[in-house]
């Protein structure tokens, strides 16, 4: 299976992270005395920046540099000039020294920025960073303190490792902010089942992420079946592929109720087609423009996007849970590729989650319904299995009716442990793995009248993730809850006994959020008491303070989080909405500057 070559698949440029050196604008001997320091910083960092950090589409993140030192207002004017023509949508400030704050800072209302103030006692570059922050705070204009915990040397052209922490978590957050910018979010079918979180409000989009709300109807799907509005070629492609990897497992539908193998067949054909059209509605394909559809060949330039399915289409058609699988996969038949993010059940609230989770780490998302919690008790009882480890406080049971990214079966590995990659770290033999650790089985009839396919699996235990969720609130508007833990592994036979007591065909990934013992991580019975609807987005690894961080740069505050307050990392201005209550200031802070476009 080959690798393909990193590429930007949406309209517009990437997004670049401009870097500008502030200066003390005195000549005759204080600004000349600085000049080299102060541009040699900013090289330092946006070296450290590129080394460090890639598009989650694979592409490389580029820096920009201002073309001179900013010791004033024209130089900044110069400066922001140069970003937009670059396309720069994070800003960076840097200064080992004293500057003019308000002449100096950067204005823009809608690009995230941080500043550097070099903790050296040679020069003022922290006195510098404290009143600029007051001017961004006087000015509404948020920005995020970056200081070093200890002194360095004037000569130290060195990033310490807390401040590189810090970089890289506004960088990443930053970026995720400019990539969301001018894209849309494409509602395939409407609301699934009165799931509220299907009800796709355009105002959330356009006002917090910078986003546009698309829409077409799922008969979409069945004008371009019948019309043959996808690559018949591409489609023979897939479909063989499919059938040498996507092997079936037991059809557990009553006998009287299965569908035929003629049925079966085509079940997998239109399954595949859905996968193909779904692909094409979101970013568009050229090979339609060859075929004589120019129209359709452009797609919605949808960053992200959802499909109703349940209950209209799967009442009739076969379900969507192959198609979402192997879109949220980080590979198909052409090759290991950038995931894309589609929402079962048109859940838009999951898929801004997903999508976050998404742009922070470039991995493959899980969706997840948040079924069950089990206590240690209840275990017991069902299984006679007493719970011990991480899963002693009990667990909750994460499963979907059919589809999550098949990355999330664990069988990739960095250093012998499961983990989730972004793609260019995937090898083709990690690809196979997962796959033959999924089966697919026929859907429950019950559910799915028109027949389809469930993907079947179990994650590997040991992988740290984030669960997130993005929910809407009359009169406060969206709020984001997340909770770090670990993915456990219980014993086949306990396994067994729990998952059959569900449908066996659905994949399940056995969770522990990490508990504190306070408030709503009491233990894990209240984890789950307090999420806030039922579904749930996975990304590999403890990413909660990336999550927090852009939450706050969108202004979207966050209701419940098992973060270390140390590595809370929001704008400096935060504090004065309550310094000593930190989520109420949060709350405050969120509502004093309102939504980031609104």
């Amino acid at each position: 299976m080959k690798m393909n070559e990193p590429r930007n698949r949406l309209i517009g440029s990437m997004p670049k992270i401009g870097i500008r050196p502030a200066i003390d604008g005195r000549r005759r001997g204080v600004r000349e005395a600085l000049e080299a320091q102060t541009m040699g910083m900013a090289k330092t960092v946006a070296a450290f920046l590129t080394a460090n950090l890639r598009h989650p589409n694979g592409l490389p993140v580029e820096c920009v540099i201002a073309d001179t030192c900013i010791g004033g207002v024209a130089e900044a004017a110069q400066t922001a000039e140069k970003f937009a023509r670059e396309g720069v949508g994070v800003s960076l400030t840097v200064t080992p020294c004293w500057c003019y704050g308000a002449e100096t800072m950067d204005m823009d209302p809608l690009i995230p920025k941080a500043v550097w103030g070099f903790n050296g006692t040679e020069r003022p570059g922290a006195v510098y960073l404290a009143a600029v922050m007051a001017a961004h705070t006087q000015k509404g204009l948020p920005a995020f303190s970056i200081y070093g915990r200890d002194v360095q040397d004037a000569g130290d052209d060195s990033i310490p490792e807390d401040v590189q922490e810090k970089l890289l978590r506004f960088a990443k957050a930053g970026l995720a902010v400019a990539r969301m910018r001018g894209k849309s979010y494409l509602s395939m079918g409407g609301v699934s089942m009165g799931i509220a979180g299907s009800i796709v409000e355009p105002w959330l989009f356009e006002q917090y992420l910078g986003m546009r709300v698309e829409a077409v109807d799922m008969t979409e799907f069945v004008r371009r079946f019948d019309e043959g509005i996808y690559d018949p070629v591409e489609f023979e492609q897939a479909l063989a592929w499919v059938k040498a990897h996507c092997p079936e497992g037991v059809d557990r539908n009553p006998p009287e109720k299965q569908r035929s193998r003629a049925q079966k067949d085509k079940d997998w054909e239109l399954s595949v087609k859905m996968a193909l059209i779904a692909r094409d509605l979101m970013v568009g394909n050229p090979r339609l423009a060859e075929l004589g559809y120019e129209e359709e060949a452009l797609g919605h330039n949808a960053i992200a996007g959802g499909f109703q399915g349940q209950r209209q289409w799967t009442d009739h058609f076969p379900n969507g849970d192959f198609m979402e699988a192997i879109l949220n996969s980080s590979f198909d038949w052409n090759g290991i590729r950038q995931p894309y993010i589609v929402a079962t059940e048109n859940d838009a609230l999951n898929g801004v989650a997903m999508l976050f989770g998404h742009l922070l780490t470039g991995t493959a998302q899980m969706f997840s319904d948040v079924r069950t919690y089990w206590s240690p008790e209840a275990v017991k009882r069902v299984t006679g299995y007493e719970l011990t480890g991480d899963a002693a406080g009990g667990f909750l049971h994460l499963i979907n009716s059919g589809p999550t990214a098949l990355d999330a079966t664990g069988q990739q590995e960095r250093d012998g442990k499961p983990v989730m990659k972004p793609y260019w770290e995937i090898t083709p033999e990690e690809v196979e793995r997962c796959l033959k650790a999924t089966t697919w089985h026929a859907g429950n009839v019950e559910y799915f009248r028109g027949g389809g396919w469930s993907t079947h699996f179990v994650t590997r235990g040991g992988m740290p993730v984030t669960m997130s969720r993005l929910n809407l609130v009359k009169g406060l508007g969206p709020v984001l809850q997340l909770a770090e833990g670990v993915i456990i592994e219980l014993p086949k036979e306990v396994h067994d006994k729990l998952d059959l007591r569900t449908d066996p065909t659905w994949p399940t990934t056995w969770f522990v959020p990490r508990v504190t013992g306070s408030g709503p991580f009491r233990d894990v019975y209240t984890v789950m008491y307090n999420w806030g609807a039922n579904h749930g987005a996975i990304s590999y690894g403890h990413i909660g303070a990336d999550l927090l961080t852009l939450a706050s740069m969108l202004r979207i505050p966050v209701s419940m989080h098992n973060v270390p307050e140390e590595n809370v990392f929001r704008p400096a201005t935060w504090s004065a909405f309550g310094a000593l209550e930190p989520q109420g200031a949060d709350y405050r802070a969120c509502a004093n500057f309102g939504p980031l476009y609104g």
